[in-house]
């Protein structure tokens, strides 16, 4: 189960990808003098490839979601940021530019240390479903740090209210992940459950809260400093959630805990690192206010908040 659990994480993350580089290219087609407010989601809605986009983004949290329901949080969740790993490449294509070679290199360490936590660690699912009074300390003090983001990036301006504000949208993301999988086992057991099930509530108001977070984050400041508070924070978020709450854990001790901890290091640089590279690929075309990081330029589903191109 973990294999599939893992190859649907990997095959989301491309598809996550494509999106973002498909968005990204409706955007760098529009106008100057169409790229800000209604002009830009106008332009953009009579797009193909920005439609083709949503629809990958749509696709990419259906595998997601699946991976969810075989696979634990820890494995899922840090997998998915292989997304930079697609991206890049393929926003290299179509701007018919190199990938330049740190973040080759980058990348190439990502991949090493995924595939280390990966076998080393061995990611252990737990339960699939949680009672309320089990998430309440944990959501207590996600929502405490959360807000304390957001109060931080009150009294700052520039990259650092940037920074904050995105690191408040990924620990919802992070949310969002968790709750998937507690919500695709609801799904399992009928229509009824799922619609009457907190869970699935809690979800959309983490999706909304997400989402309008990063929004203001990308509006706050320049995308390198957004971009990459979210791409960690997200992971991060739900590896915690899936350990505190759903009663998941790695398999390693000793030697190998110690050598999880630097995976887990080396896997946050070599992010931040892409991350910073995919945002400060040019499009284009100015920056729209509304996508997440599966498109910074341009607005999509909700799910395309995710993903870097």
């Amino acid at each position: 189960m973990d294999a599939v659990a893992a190859a649907l994480a990997v095959l989301a993350a491309l598809l996550f990808a494509m999106a973002s580089v498909a968005q990204r290219g409706a955007a760098a087609d529009v106008p100057d003098d169409a790229a800000r407010g209604g002009s830009l989601v106008a332009w953009l809605v009579r797009s193909r490839r920005w439609w083709a986009g949503a629809v990958g983004d749509t696709a990419g949290y259906g595998v997601q979601a699946a991976a969810l329901g075989l696979g634990s949080v820890l494995l899922v969740q840090p997998l998915l940021v292989t997304t930079l790993l697609f991206a890049l490449p393929l926003e290299a294509r179509r701007s018919r530019r190199r990938v330049p070679t740190p973040h080759r290199w980058w990348s190439g360490a990502l991949v090493v240390a995924l595939g280390l936590f990966v076998v080393v660690g061995q990611p252990s699912a737990g339960t699939d479903r949680a009672p309320a009074s089990a998430w309440l300390p944990a959501g207590l003090v996600l929502v405490v740090v959360m807000v304390a983001c957001v109060v931080g990036a009150g009294r700052r301006r520039g990259p650092r209210r940037a920074a904050l504000l995105a690191a408040a949208a990924g620990l919802a993301y992070g949310a969002v992940g968790a709750l998937t999988k507690s919500v695709v086992a609801l799904l399992t057991t009928g229509l009824v459950p799922l619609l009457t099930g907190w869970e699935t509530w809690a979800l959309l108001v983490a999706v909304a809260v997400g989402t309008l977070l990063q929004q203001v984050a990308y509006g706050a400041g320049p995308l390198p400093a957004s971009l990459p508070a979210v791409t960690v924070g997200e992971p991060v978020g739900a590896s915690v959630l899936g350990v505190l709450v759903l009663g998941e854990h790695i398999r390693a001790s000793g030697p190998a805990l110690v050598l999880i901890g630097a995976l887990a290091l080396v896997m946050v640089v070599a992010t931040v690192a892409l991350a910073r590279g995919a945002a400060a690929t040019p499009t284009g075309a100015a920056p729209a206010p509304t996508s997440p990081p599966s498109g910074p330029t341009a607005p999509s589903s909700p799910r395309c908040r995710r993903r870097p191109g």
